[in-house]
């Protein structure tokens, strides 16, 4: 028999509307799961785009006030997409209403605000997932099997790096995303989180790291009216722009491996051009997610002038069967989050976590914490877990 559970998305911009169509497409892909996520109810303080999004995705009910969702008897579990600055209050507020959370990254605006939503959870006795995405690509969990096995020998280092250009034009309004009070760090909590959670997930915790960070378009204007995404604001209050526009890293991991993780948000020519290089004494694995579904490998005995074979992911690898028939036939950006909406909603089911936790956003955020301190400091540092 099938269960319906009741489900609310708080935030309803891009990414709340990525985790509705997300809910929406899982029992299409999973029809086994004894779990149907019922669309219950939406809250966004933009006049006008709640309703939208109801009238859209077929919610319920609408609110301006996420507190209303807490209180709310039909909803059993709640996606938190709402602005950085908000996401530890409402992740403990839902998870002491006794609410499952998927919330997406930074899990707040400090290790310490990814900490308290993570210990509610665990007193709670809720289930946590979070939005680290790239992890759930079936070539990506392939990289991560080919590393175990020893295929590749032992690691000796990997280059993860994350480019994009959404924020390179001057004038990107000067949102949120920009300032420390609402925003916390910039391109380290929007992309670097994605890069040392990859890090962590193929090779194991990172011990210490020295990092350098930078601001390259110094001000930017201020937005006249509600914004969603990356808008641009012409004519504008000119404002600071008080966090990074990029990242380069130094990252020496528990293994012993060698790593560097650079990204940077202001990166003219760059879209989404995210991706890892992992070495090992035998061989190497290179992952592009603009070939979101291909793998390079490199494997045998040959060391010197061995080459790289380009492998196709298909069935058997991750959860592509769950979208495709046969290799090379493609995914997209959209797919690895219905595979996060399905993960979460067989935690609820099962009791047990599966996929990316809180757990993992408090590692992550522990890098990202020890990355402030050496950009500070200009020292090495540990990496305090």
């Amino acid at each position: 028999m099938v269960d319906s559970l009741g489900v609310a998305v708080i935030g309803f911009g891009w990414m709340g509307r990525v985790h509705a169509q997300a809910y929406t497409r899982v029992p299409h892909h999973y029809p086994r799961l004894a779990l149907r996520p019922r669309l219950v109810t939406v809250a966004e303080d933009v006049p006008g785009r709640a309703e939208e999004a109801a009238a859209q995705f077929g919610f319920a009910s609408t609110t301006r006030d996420w507190r209303e969702v807490a209180a709310d008897p039909r909803v059993r579990a709640v996606s938190i997409t709402a602005p950085n600055f908000l996401h530890r209050e409402i992740g403990v507020a839902m998870a002491e209403a006794g609410k499952h959370i998927w919330i997406e990254k930074p899990v707040g605006l400090t290790v310490a605000d990814a900490r308290a939503v993570a210990d509610a959870v665990a007193k709670a006795g809720v289930q946590g997932a979070v939005g680290f995405n790239y992890r759930n690509a079936p070539a990506v969990e392939a990289a991560r099997d080919l590393i175990a096995s020893g295929e590749i020998g032992t690691v000796t280092h990997v280059r993860v790096r994350l480019f994009s250009d959404y924020a390179a034009h001057p004038e990107s309004a000067l949102t949120w995303r920009y300032e420390k009070e609402r925003g916390g760090s910039g391109v380290l909590g929007d992309l670097a989180s994605h890069g040392a959670d990859l890090a962590r997930y193929l090779l194991g915790d990172i011990a210490s790291l020295t990092a350098d960070t930078a601001v390259f378009i110094p001000e930017r204007a201020r937005p006249t009216g509600a914004t969603a995404g990356h808008t641009r604001a012409t004519g504008g209050e000119l404002g600071p722009v008080e966090n990074e526009d990029y990242v380069n890293c130094l990252l020496r991991f528990a293994s012993g491996a060698r790593g560097v993780l650079e990204a940077c948000r202001v990166s003219v020519g760059e879209q989404n051009n995210y991706g890892f290089e992992v070495h090992g004494t035998k061989g190497a694995v290179f992952w592009d997610f603009r070939r979101m579904n291909e793998l390079g490998v490199s494997r045998g005995a040959a060391y010197q002038d061995q080459p790289v074979s380009t492998v196709y992911v298909g069935p058997g690898d991750g959860e592509f069967g769950a979208f495709q028939p046969g290799a090379a036939n493609a995914m997209g950006y959209d797919d690895l989050k219905v595979i996060e909406a399905y993960r979460f909603l067989r935690s609820v089911t099962e009791g047990t976590p599966h996929g990316a936790t809180l757990s993992d956003a408090v590692s992550s955020a522990a890098v990202l914490d020890a990355m402030v301190r050496s950009a500070r400091s200009g020292a090495w540092v540990d990496v305090e877990a």
